[in-house]
C-alpha cells in the first residue's frame, strides 16, 4: 500500500510528461488526479491504521538498496509512524483538491499535461521527503521539492516576472539547503550513519561533546541543529529566508495552494519535529528557533496588512502561521506545531484556492483595490473564503480555534523568557491576522464594485470542478480541529504519537491545559479587535485607512515595503554579485582566460598558417629551392652534431 501511495504520483507525472501528445489534455488529467484520488484514499486508510488504531502501529518498509559505497550504506525505505501518517493526510489530501481544482482553472491554459506532470511531480518529492527513514533520503525529496517548485513557480515561463521568482525562490532556498547540507554532513561524521534510528538511539552520549571552528569552541548537537534549522528556515520562509515566498504568487494560484498551505514550506517544520530526538538535547538551538519563529510570525502579520494583491496577503498569512508552528516546536509543543499543520492545510488551502475562484470570476484580477461588491455575485465562493477566513482568525470550535491557541498557551506554559516573548508576538499577530484578513474579505466582497464595467459584466460563479474542492476543504475547516484535537493535543496525545515525537521531561501542552483563563481568553480578544478594527475602517468608515496612511506615512511605508528586505539584500548581496560578476567576465574571462586561452591559442594557430600558406606559391623553383635550404640545414646539423 505505502509503495502504491508514494510512487502512484510519480507514475502519474511521467505518463503525463512524457505522453502528453498522445494522450491530450484530458488524458493527462484523468491519469493524474486519478491516481491522486486514489493516494489520498489509501492515506487515510494509512492514517487510520497507524494514529488512530490503539497501540504502536509503526512500520517500516524496504524499497530496495539505493546507496553502497564501502562501508556507506544507504537503503530506500519508507518510515511510517504516526507522523509520517498525518503528513500522509496532508499532502496527499491537498494535493488532490489541488489537482482536480486545476482542471477548471487551467481549462484554457495550452500547457495542461506539463502543469499537471508538475503537480504530481512535486508531490512526489514531497512524499519521498515525508517517508524517508534517513537523512540521505530525506536530502534526496528536500532538494526534489525545490526543483519541482522552480519548475511550477515559472509554469508561465514567458513572463519575466514568473522566470525572476522561480529564480529567486531556487537562490534563497539554496542558502538554506547548504547549512541543511552542512548538518547532515556533521551527523554523518559524529554518529558513522544517515539512519534516523542509528543517529536519535545515540544521541544522548553526544550531550558534553564540543567542536572547534574558527577559534570557537562549539557544543555539538547545538552546532548540527541550527545548521538542520538553517534549512528549514529556508524551505518554510522564516525571517531572513522567507523574500521568495510572496514573489512564488506568480506562479498559478493552484501552485500556490499546494506550495503554501501543505506541503514545501511544511517541510521545515516536519524535519524539525522529525529531528525531536536531536533538538531535545539541544536546548540552546530550541530557543533560536522560538525567537525565530515568533519573530516571524510578527514580521508577516505586520507586512499583511498593507498588500492588496489578494494572492500575496494569503502567502504573507502562511509565513506568519509557519512562525506559530516554529515557536511551538521551540517550546517544546510539537503536537500543538503538528496539529497547527494539519488544520491550517485545510483552511490555507481553502483561502488559496478561494482567491483563485475571485480571480478566475474577476478576469484575472489580483488587485483589491479594483474588486469589491463581489458577495452577491459569487455567493459559493464568498461563503467558502468566510468560512476560511474564521477558522485561519480562531473564530471559536474551528480548526484554528483549537491548534493556534494551544501554540498561544504552551508558549505560556513553558514558563521561560523565549517563551514569554513567543506568547507576546503570537497574541499580537493574532490580532493582526484577524485585520488583514477581515480586511481582504470587506475589501474583496463588500461594498461597491471598483472594478471596470466591462470587468463587471463579467463575473460570475467558478465552476462546480473549483467548488468542490473547496466544499471539501471548507468541511476540514470547520471540523478537524474539533474532531481531532483530543488525539494531537489532548487525552490521547500518547497513544495516538505512540512515540513518534520525542520528549526529554515534561511535556509543556500538560501545562498548557491549567494556564490562567486570561491567557486562554487572550487570542479571542485579540480576533475579536481585529475584526471590529477591520469592520471600522473598511465597512463604517472606509475613508479612515487613507487618513491613517497619511497620519503614520513612515510605519505604513515599512510594512508596505516589506520592511525593506528585498531592497537590503539588493544592496547587501544582489549588487556586489552582479558587479564581481561583472569583473570576473570581462578581466578575467574575457581579458586574461580567453586572451591568453582558446582565444589566443586559435589566434597564433591561425597566424602561423597565414605564414606558411604564404610558401604554398604553386612555382617549382621556390619548392626545390626549400628543399634545398632543408638539406643544407640538416646537412649543417648532422656535421656539427657528429664533431
Amino acid at each position: 500500500m505505502y509503495q502504491t501511495i508514494v510512487f502512484l504520483p510519480l507514475l502519474a507525472s511521467l505518463i503525463a510528461g512524457l505522453f502528453g501528445n498522445r494522450i491530450g489534455d484530458r488524458g493527462a488529467q484523468i491519469v493524474t488526479c486519478g491516481a491522486m484520488i486514489v493516494s489520498a484514499v489509501l492515506s487515510w486508510v494509512a492514517f487510520y491504521q497507524v494514529a488512530l488504531t490503539p497501540g504502536d502501529n509503526s512500520l517500516h518498509v524496504q524499497v530496495l538498496s539505493w546507496i553502497v559505497s564501502g562501508d556507506f550504506n544507504v537503503n530506500w525505505a519508507f518510515q511510517i509512524d504516526s507522523l509520517t501518517a498525518v503528513m500522509l493526510v496532508v499532502v496527499n489530501t491537498v494535493s488532490c483538491l489541488v489537482h482536480i481544482y486545476s482542471v477548471g482553472y487551467m481549462s484554457h491554459d495550452p500547457h495542461i499535461p506539463r502543469f499537471m506532470s508538475y503537480l504530481s511531480l512535486f508531490t512526489f518529492a514531497m512524499l519521498m521527503l515525508i517517508t524517508s527513514d534517513n537523512f540521505v533520503q530525506m536530502f534526496f525529496g528536500w532538494e526534489g521539492v525545490g526543483l519541482a517548485s522552480y519548475l511550477l513557480i515559472g509554469f508561465w515561463y514567458k513572463k519575466p516576472s514568473a522566470c525572476a521568482a522561480a529564480i529567486k525562490a531556487f537562490v534563497v532556498n539554496r542558502v538554506g539547503d547548504f547549512g541543511f547540507a552542512l548538518g547532515i554532513f556533521a551527523i554523518f561524521m559524529t554518529f558513522g550513519s544517515a539512519d534516523f534510528a542509528v543517529v536519535f538511539a545515540d544521541v544522548g552520549s553526544y550531550t558534553d561533546k564540543s567542536i572547534h571552528f574558527l577559534g570557537m569552541e562549539l557544543d555539538l548537537l547545538t552546532t548540527i541543529c541550527i545548521l538542520l534549522f538553517i534549512g528549514a528556515m529556508g524551505k518554510s520562509a522564516q525571517l531572513g529566508l522567507h523574500t521568495w515566498l510572496p514573489d512564488a504568487m506568480e506562479g498559478p494560484t493552484p501552485v500556490s495552494a499546494l506550495i503554501h498551505a501543505a506541503t514545501m514550506v511544511t517541510a521545515g517544520v516536519f524535519m524539525v519535529a522529525r529531528c525531536s530526538p536531536l533538538f531535545e538535547y539541544a536546548p540552546a538551538a530550541l530557543e533560536v528557533v522560538c525567537i525565530v519563529g515568533a519573530s516571524t510570525a510578527f514580521f508577516a502579520a505586520t507586512v499583511g496588512m498593507s498588500q492588496f494583491d489578494i494572492k500575496r496577503v494569503i502567502a504573507y498569512s502562511t509565513c506568519s502561521q509557519l512562525g506559530y508552528m516554529f515557536f511551538a516546536l521551540g517550546v517544546g509543543a510539537y503536537g500543538a506545531a503538528i496539529f497547527h499543520l494539519f488544520t491550517h492545510a485545510f483552511f490555507k488551502a481553502l483561502l488559496f484556492l478561494g482567491s483563485g475562484s475571485v480571480i478566475h470570476a474577476s478576469s484575472d484580477e489580483q488587485d483589491m483595490r479594483n474588486m469589491g461588491g463581489l458577495r452577491k455575485k459569487i455567493p459559493l465562493t464568498f461563503w467558502m473564503m468566510t468560512i476560511g477566513t474564521l477558522a485561519l482568525t480562531g473564530f471559536p470550535f474551528l480548526a484554528g480555534y483549537y491548534s493556534k491557541d494551544m501554540i498561544i498557551e504552551s508558549a505560556f506554559a513553558a514558563h521561560s523568557s523565549v517563551g514569554s516573548y513567543a506568547f507576546a508576538m503570537g497574541v499580537a499577530a493574532a490580532l493582526m491576522t484577524s485585520f488583514y484578513s477581515w480586511r481582504l474579505v470587506f475589501m474583496t466582497f463588500f461594498g461597491e464594485s471598483r472594478a471596470s464595467k466591462e470587468v463587471q459584466d463579467h463575473v460570475h460563479e467558478s465552476p462546480q470542478v473549483m467548488l468542490v474542492p473547496l466544499y471539501v476543504l471548507a468541511f476540514g475547516a470547520l471540523f478537524s480541529g474539533f474532531i481531532f484535537h483530543e488525539y494531537f493535543v489532548g487525552a490521547h496525545y500518547e497513544d495516538f504519537w505512540a512515540g513518534a515525537l520525542f520528549l526529554v521531561g515534561d511535556n509543556v501542552m500538560e501545562a498548557a491545559h491549567h494556564v490562567p483563563m486570561w491567557v486562554v481568553e487572550a487570542p479571542f480578544v485579540a480576533m475579536t479587535v481585529g475584526l471590529a478594527t477591520a469592520y471600522y475602517f473598511y465597512i463604517r468608515r472606509p475613508e479612515m485607512p487613507g487618513k491613517f496612511v497619511e497620519t503614520f506615512r513612515f510605519l505604513h511605508a515599512i510594512s508596505f515595503n516589506k520592511w525593506y528586505f528585498d531592497e537590503l539584500y539588493d544592496i547587501l548581496f544582489v549588487r556586489p554579485a552582479m558587479k564581481l560578476g561583472y569583473i570576473l567576465w570581462k578581466r578575467g574571462d574575457e581579458n586574461i582566460i580567453d586572451r591568453y586561452g582558446p582565444d589566443g591559442v586559435s589566434a597564433a594557430v591561425v597566424r602561423v598558417a597565414e605564414k606558411f600558406r604564404s610558401l604554398q606559391t604553386g612555382y617549382l623553383y621556390h619548392y626545390a629551392f626549400a628543399m634545398l635550404i632543408g638539406l643544407s640545414a640538416f646537412v649543417t646539423w648532422f656535421v656539427m652534431g657528429g664533431q
